[in-house]
């Protein structure tokens, strides 16, 4: 079995989860009017402030013209009114009337030039633009519901949860670092790597790195929710698709036995242990995480002790073994019994 100073990487999988954007803008008009054009190819790139739908613009470049000229005569009136009202010929009533007739004409301006502004729906953001929802000739406006939507995928977003039990580990595991200074700590969780597995059983070949978390367990489901963003370019995942989260870490001397001399029973689980006499003793212990084709034992092993890796269903507690070197690394001394049928 493994001695203290084994290190490697600890490999995990979330739930399925589904990928959001980084950003999904969904467009919405904000004037009424009936759509003139559409101005994007469905499902392709585009950049921040392109048009993407017309509105019948002519409504509303009449009402901001009919604006701009109820701000000129009123800008006009304030600028006789000042300095007839510094020779009092004026009351000063009256130019208070002039002054606030001014700054209603110009508000009135200003909302007639965004309403003739929103005639033109443009992008946000650069990023993908989804399905048309509304036709060239539809009236659409505040309540008619969403156009369309453009999404940020690059970075992409990806939510995986911890359990419970998951989270305090990782929080025990951090306070043994020897720094413990904030900074330290936000520094250890942003350099965390993480990797993507898609539906295919594929690996992303981007690294994933964190970038937010929820500030609660979940009281209904017991999970901590965190949010990793990876690059993507090529635009490879999209939004909704389908993917499983990865994350590595490593730990520093545990013990480890490979998976197949670990004996499970009524949820327990037992390793066959060998003592100085080639004897077989059934133990039972505590695992840890898997890592890779070895499992980590954090209670009832010993460094140095040999434990039985193949033919563990075939050996007795208290048979006699004739210990034999089990192949590759992952284990130090497989066995077989003496008694019953041979298993190497």
């Amino acid at each position: 079995m493994r001695q203290p100073g084994f290190a490697r990487p600890l490999f995990s999988c979330s739930p399925a989860r589904r990928s959001p954007a980084l950003i999904d803008a969904r467009i919405h008009a904000q004037v009424s009017g009936n759509l003139l054009s559409q101005n994007f190819r469905e499902g392709t790139h585009v950049k921040k402030g392109a048009l993407l739908f017309q509105i019948d613009p002519r409504p509303f470049q009449a009402a901001y013209d009919a604006a701009k000229a109820l701000y000129d005569k009123a800008s006009r009136d304030k600028e006789r009114s000042v300095p007839l009202a510094a020779e009092a010929a004026i009351s000063k009533q009256e130019l208070d009337q002039a002054i606030a007739a001014y700054d209603q004409a110009k508000a009135s301006l200003e909302q007639a030039r965004l309403n003739l502004e929103f005639t033109r729906i443009t992008s946000p953001i650069d990023g993908i633009v989804g399905v048309a929802k509304a036709q060239v000739g539809d009236l659409v406006g505040p309540n008619s519901g969403e156009l369309t939507s453009v999404v940020q995928v690059d970075p992409i977003k990806v939510y995986f949860s911890l359990s419970d039990q998951q989270y305090l580990d990782y929080i025990k595991a951090d306070r043994e670092k020897p720094d413990q200074t904030q900074a330290a700590r936000e520094k250890r969780r942003e350099a965390m790597a993480f990797d993507l597995v898609l539906a295919d059983g594929s690996v992303f070949p981007r690294k994933g790195r964190f970038y937010s978390s929820d500030n609660q367990i979940d009281r209904n489901t017991g999970t901590f929710r965190v949010t990793l963003a990876f690059p993507n370019p090529g635009d490879v995942v999209r939004p909704g698709q389908f993917a499983r989260m990865r994350y590595s870490h490593v730990l520093h001397g545990v013990l480890a036995v490979p998976q197949e001399a670990v004996i499970e029973a009524q949820g327990a689980h037992q390793v066959a242990v060998i003592d100085g006499a080639s004897v077989a003793h059934l133990r039972s212990v505590q695992l840890g995480d898997k890592a890779g084709a070895a499992v980590v034992v954090t209670d009832g092993l010993k460094p140095g002790e040999r434990v039985v890796v193949e033919g563990t269903m075939k050996v007795a507690d208290g048979a006699g073994v004739n210990a034999a070197p089990a192949a590759g690394p992952a284990a130090a001394a497989p066995a077989a019994p003496t008694r019953g049928p041979a298993v190497r």
